[in-house]
């Protein structure tokens, strides 16, 4: 059987034609190395190729389809490639090498999504530098490598000095229970707020502004972050650590937090930024987060700041994000433009006049006004002095001589001198088709960060002229001589040349003509993004008006919320005309049926604009989800 088949393996080779090539060899993915065998094949594509390197090519294709269909795209492509050096005059073994490598980088990709997922940085990091080395210029490699990178970077050591607030004492922090409780007590604030805080097994020190009314707090399945924040709620109070288990309670006032919230002294390092930059990172610390104190030092990059952990927390948070830089988005926009025409002219075009003449008059006018010519045909014997019809026919025939009623057909009817005739006039047949479509597709893709506006325009920029003056007064100074007393010649041409109106110069403003979107991405906390669009068409309407032009425009504006890798599709009917002429006779055009006899031309336009916008974020930096809510029970004092 193998004998049997290689001959037919052979032959298909060395028609092109590799035998069971798999079907991902039948495409080639953009976007492969710039060093293929693709190249060897255009610098060995003049050479002779042999017909054992043929053989030996196809056995090297057929083992590489094998391996690649088992899933070894690296040994497939390496068989690839050793069959297209021995064969380059044969391009699917290049196309087949191509696909093999970049289903290999899929397969990279995939490993190290999984090792990272293990904790495997190591091995993560070497699938991806494989990867990088078979296809440099792969988005999705480079977006991997981004995010290799920024984990690297935050699983580096700490500086020193990260490590001074737990040498010196950081904040206190609490050692409480862990664990859900049930709460359904009815007893003064002091008793309830020792009660709880017993619970998660913590002691707490209770200050004499706490009151002594009676309260009811029923919770049920609480955590202790939970447990404080109803606690905190129904008795208005507050706690701070004093040590691991032990807490102080007050009235929750703002000369009480003033008095116990311990203070946290926090040096802050913001290297790259301007003085006028620091300064107002002191202020935002001070206005918006409630530091007690704030030194900032621009000459070395950092602030100190003096405020309670909690808004150290949000403002280091803050700074973050700040610092790391917004979520961006990039919107695939394809633009998608059909205009069609269609004009057809079909049908009989009646004759519109008939002329209506008298033969003897127009004959004695015909003789009348040649009769010289008369005389040279009667005098040469070429007719006699009373054949008119022969002198008439000479006239004409010599082609000296015209008449538009007799260069055509007529009818004639009656006789002798009444003898008249009729001269219709022409008949047209049209039968003609004229059909024009065009198609054009824009593919533009916008890289924004979040909450920023991006601008896109398609036309042309349209001059328009708005005023014009002329760099000459029309008024001539009094030069003697010249517009004055003087009588030389050359003076007075020298006055009409300087007297003569002047080109104005024209103050041209450009309009932009075409398409203008305008967007604005907002991303939301589930991953989802907003779009707000504003849509503008403007064209020229075909008129003016004191010889400026008037511009037709068309606007859209509205949100649209998308999820990541939706599509939003915005469809109009952008011009549509149609114009219907007939040709016939009054009456006759009016019959039924006859409509489609005499001329008819029919102009039909209409273009279509199709707008498709797709987003997709390419890097998120905000936490998705909501914080968790519960409701208190029984928050009035028990009477």
């Amino acid at each position: 059987m193998l004998l049997g088949v290689l001959p037919a393996i052979m032959d298909a080779q060395t028609a092109g034609m590799p035998a069971g090539r798999p079907p991902a060899a039948q495409t080639v993915l953009p976007g492969a190395n710039a060093k293929t065998p693709a190249s060897t094949a255009e610098e060995k594509s003049e050479k002779h190729v042999s017909g054992s390197a043929r053989r030996r090519a196809a056995k090297a294709y057929m083992e590489a389809s094998k391996l690649f269909l088992a899933g070894k795209f690296e040994e497939a492509r390496l068989g690839f490639e050793r069959a297209a050096e021995l064969d380059p005059t044969n391009v699917d073994f290049a196309q087949a090498a191509a696909v093999a490598r970049n289903h290999e980088v899929t397969a990279l990709l995939q490993t190290a999504a999984k090792d990272r997922i293990l904790g495997n940085e190591a091995g993560a990091r070497a699938a991806l530098l494989r990867a990088y080395d078979l296809n440099p210029h792969n988005f999705e490699v480079l977006e991997h490598l981004d995010q290799l990178g920024a984990g690297v970077a935050r699983a580096q050591d700490r500086p020193f000095y990260s490590d001074v607030e737990q040498m010196l004492g950081g904040p206190v922090e609490l050692e409480y229970a862990t664990g859900l409780h049930n709460f359904d007590i009815r007893d003064s604030e002091r008793q309830v707020i020792q009660q709880v805080f017993r619970a998660y097994g913590l002691e707490a020190m209770i200050d004499q502004s706490v009151g002594v009314e009676n309260v009811r707090f029923d919770l049920g399945d609480a955590t202790f972050n939970e447990a404080m924040r109803a606690l905190g709620m129904a008795t208005n109070t507050f706690y701070v650590p004093l040590d691991a288990h032990r807490v102080l309670v007050a009235r929750d006032t703002f000369e009480n937090r003033q008095r116990f919230t311990r203070l946290s002294l926090e040096t802050v390092y913001l290297p790259g930024l301007t003085a006028d930059e620091m300064t107002e990172v002191a202020n935002l610390a001070r206005d918006a987060f409630g530091a007690q104190q704030e030194a900032p030092d621009p000459s070395c990059g950092r602030l100190t700041i003096r405020a309670p952990q909690l808004d150290l927390d949000a403002f280091n948070s803050t700074m973050r994000q700040l610092l790391d830089g917004s979520s961006q988005v990039m919107l695939d926009m394809r633009i998608l433009q059909v205009a069609h025409t269609y004009g057809s002219n079909t049908g009989v075009s009646p004759p519109q006049t008939i002329t209506a003449f008298n033969v003897y008059a127009e004959e004695q006018s015909l003789l009348s006004a040649n009769q010289s010519l008369v005389q040279q045909i009667i005098s040469s014997g070429l007719a006699a002095p009373g054949d008119t019809l022969a002198i008439l026919g000479i006239l004409l025939a010599s082609g000296e001589v015209s008449s538009p009623l007799l260069s055509q057909g007529f009818a004639l009817f009656g006789g002798g001198l009444t003898e008249s005739g009729l001269s219709p006039g022409a008949t047209t047949a049209n039968f003609a088709l004229t059909s024009t479509e065009t198609r054009e597709l824009d593919d533009v893709t916008l890289r924004l960060g979040d909450g920023q506006d991006g601008t896109m325009k398609i036309g042309s920029r349209y001059p328009i002229e708005t005023s014009s003056y002329s760099s000459l007064s029309p008024s001539v100074p009094s030069i003697p001589g010249l517009n004055g007393a003087g009588s030389s010649s050359s003076l007075t041409s020298l006055l009409s040349q300087l007297t003569e109106t002047v080109p104005p110069v024209p103050q041209v403003q450009y309009q932009d003509i075409g398409l203008t979107l305008k967007v604005h991405p907002r991303i939301m906390r589930n991953g989802s993004v907003a779009l707000s669009m504003d849509f503008k068409l403007d064209s020229l309407a075909g008129s003016s008006i004191n010889g400026l032009p008037v511009l037709n425009s068309r606007t859209y504006t509205g949100v649209v919320m998308l999820k990541e890798g939706s599509a939003a599709v915005i469809a109009g009917e952008v011009d549509k005309s149609e114009s219907q002429a007939l040709t016939g006779t009054p009456g006759l055009s009016d019959l039924p049926g006859m409509n489609n006899v005499t001329g008819k031309d029919l102009q039909q336009n209409f273009a279509t604009l199709l707008i498709i916008i797709t987003p997709h974020v390419v890097r998120g930096t905000q936490a998705a989800g909501h914080s968790a809510m519960f409701r208190v029970v029984g928050t009035h004092p028990v009477p």
